[in-house]
């Protein structure tokens, strides 16, 4: 929202909010942009009469400021129809869609197009560093958007995705998530199919090859697809259309690879980006940019200079030698691939997994054998508490106590604590030289980042 806020001020409307709470990035963002914002929500808020009211997809009904709007008889509308509306009909859409990687995708994808000399307007869930912002409006053709598959509005149930009038779309990956949302695998695949089947026979799919789902519903496009993949020996739809990456190399600096189509070398690669699922990213944005005829020095040099989001591997600081990372993994598949590009990056190091059991799917028992998995790549970990852990009962929460049974038994010292204090006392006599404390969580963690390093600094 408070990105879509940044839009709507450029494009010289006034614009004011209101939340619950508002945390950085976003709080300095709506700061630096003379944004004006309540934190807490009350009638109060609407006393200056805005002739449209945009309502979040967290708000529901007897939230005490939505229900003065209803009274009021106000105009509103949802986040995803303003942007479908103002900024993206007219334009030529590039849609990022999937369950993971979305927003790092749709920044590189962005910066690309950008050092390709397009001119891209975008909108991000996440600052992206080369731009420092998450959002930008310019008088390109082209709009970029990161395209979640989470629902619209409380009047709005469908998801925000297919507000987004796709002309070329991305899709990373598809496995159940937001169960909150969706009842099963077969609901949540079924909205990607419908996105997918709203990209025009002139628009162009690009379909992550490595994901079964997504190879199962790109076999119905009606739009040309050019599919990508690293790591899988799926045969492509057309393979001639196929990218793929040859001579992967990862270090600490980054990665390098050759990039090829159809058994066609592209070019060389080098980004400073780790792990397999980069790799993916950086293939799916050169066929974007392929499809769009951006110039192929211009989009090597994007990949190259790409500087990734705040939140994704972001180094937070070092402290007598111990590197502290924050990333936003909450998804078993994420937090397993995050693991993973950091032992890639800092190959011979000890890793530390920190994990905030915070959204929904993280708290949920269906998704606990698929955690205990996750973390295999650590050498040790520690678990946060649950968040609320009032809304689950003992047969639908995750149980924290099995968790780390399970991984002592395999030989990786863990534990759980319920305060982020507690895990900072537990934790900091245990670091030494060259470990890499990796901090996952969708949340805040309760500042934990900071207090790790003011304690190693102490």
């Amino acid at each position: 929202m408070a990105s879509l806020a940044g839009l709507l001020k450029s494009a010289g409307h006034e614009v004011t909010g209101s939340d619950k709470n508002v945390y950085p990035p976003m709080s300095d963002e709506l700061r630096s942009m003379g944004i004006p914002y309540s934190e807490g929500y009350s009638p109060k808020n609407l006393d200056h009469m805005p002739d449209v009211v945009i309502v979040g997809n967290a708000i529901s009904r007897g939230n005490e400021e939505l229900e003065a709007v209803l009274e009021r008889k106000m105009y509103y509308t949802s986040a995803a129809r303003t942007i479908e509306e103002l900024f993206i009909r007219g334009r030529h859409s590039i849609a990022v869609a999937g369950t993971h990687g979305k927003t790092t995708t749709t920044s590189l994808l962005a910066w690309v197009m950008e050092s390709a000399g397009l001119n891209p307007s975008f909108l991000i869930g996440g600052v992206a560093e080369n731009f420092g912002k998450s959002f930008r409006l310019t008088d390109s053709k082209y709009f970029v958007i990161e395209a979640d598959e989470y629902d619209t509005a409380y009047f709005d149930k469908v998801p925000k995705m297919w507000h987004y009038l796709p002309d070329t779309a991305i899709v990373n990956n598809i496995e159940f998530d937001h169960a909150d949302i969706y009842r099963d695998l077969e609901a949540y695949e079924w909205a990607f199919s419908r996105f997918i089947n709203l990209i025009p026979r002139n628009g162009t799919l690009v379909a992550g090859w490595d994901s079964p789902i997504v190879r199962q519903l790109a076999e119905k496009s009606f739009a040309p697809v050019e599919s990508f993949g690293y790591g899988s020996d799926e045969k492509p739809m057309d393979a001639s259309r196929h990218w793929a990456a040859e001579d992967v190399k990862f270090s600490e600096s980054g990665t390098s690879f050759r990039a090829m189509r159809g058994g066609k070398e592209w070019g060389k690669v080098e980004t400073t980006q780790a792990g397999a699922f980069n790799v993916r990213n950086a293939l799916a944005v050169i066929a974007v940019a392929e499809s769009i005829g951006a110039d192929r020095d211009g989009v090597k040099e994007g990949l190259r200079t790409f500087l990734s989001v705040k939140r994704r591997m972001e180094v937070k600081g070092e402290a007598r030698g111990v590197v502290v990372i924050d990333d936003f993994a909450h998804h078993p598949t994420a937090v397993r691939e995050t693991l993973d590009a950091v032992r890639q990056k800092y190959s011979g190091r000890r890793i530390i997994a920190l994990f905030e059991p915070r959204s929904y799917t993280a708290q949920r028992r269906e998704f606990q054998g698929d955690y205990e998995k996750a973390f295999s790549t650590a050498d040790e970990i520690v678990l946060g508490g649950l968040f609320h852990p009032e809304r689950y009962t003992t047969e639908t929460a995750m149980n924290p106590a099995e968790l780390v049974s399970a991984w002592t038994k395999s030989g990786k010292p863990s534990a759980q604590f319920q305060e982020p204090e507690e895990i900072v006392e537990y934790l900091v006599p245990r670091l030494r030289k060259n470990d890499v404390v990796v901090v996952m969580s969708n949340g805040s963690f309760g500042g934990i980042h900071q207090k790790l390093l003011d304690k190693l600094n102490d």
